[in-house]
């Protein structure tokens, strides 16, 4: 693999992220087309000693950005602990390859948290810590993730308070290489 690139969308409130995660995507082939480049969404498209590319979803509310708001953040990380297993499933095709406890990543099948911690599946940066107020970073989403299934996951666990009904609706598309599963 030649090469590996990473970006970021946002900020941007709810469901808009997921908008401007397609857009920029659908940027990105169309520009990488006209220079003859191959772009690919797979998390690890080549088998190696590296971590892969993943789509890390840094989230936050109104209270957990207000003062002491790391109390709302753990709770969230305790609701989304909960979940684990049915957030997985939402998060990508592939994600084993990726989520192997080495190279900065978690183990697909537990689900950790630690501050400043790049093996945790879910992150509290260390300003965060310090401040005790900010946002999490859910370092679980593989690169080929639909935003839309993340975005709904994570608001059905922690602001619905969801247990068992956040299952993927519709799995007629894989957004691997961007291309419909038909």
């Amino acid at each position: 693999m030649p090469a590996q690139w990473e970006y970021q969308v946002g900020p941007c409130e709810g469901i808009d992220a997921s908008d401007q995660l397609w857009l920029s995507r659908y940027l990105l082939l169309r520009i990488a087309e006209e220079f003859g480049v191959q772009v690919s969404f797979d998390p690890k498209p080549m088998v190696g000693e590296w971590n892969g590319a993943g789509c890390h979803v840094n989230f936050s509310t109104k209270k957990m950005r207000e003062p002491n708001g790391i109390e709302t953040i753990n709770e969230a990380i305790k609701l989304l602990q909960t979940q684990h297993i049915a957030h997985i499933k939402r998060y990508g095709r592939n994600n084993e390859r990726r989520l192997t406890g080495r190279h900065e990543t978690a183990n697909i099948n537990i689900c950790t948290t630690g501050v400043a911690n790049r093996y945790a599946s879910i992150r509290i940066p260390r300003q965060v810590s310090d401040d005790k107020c900010g946002y999490l970073e859910d370092r679980r989403p593989a690169s080929n993730c639909d935003p839309y299934d993340v975005t709904d996951a994570l608001v059905r666990t922690i602001l619905l308070g969801e247990k068992g009904s956040i299952t993927k609706i519709d799995e007629t598309e894989d957004v691997t290489n961007g291309k419909p599963n038909v």
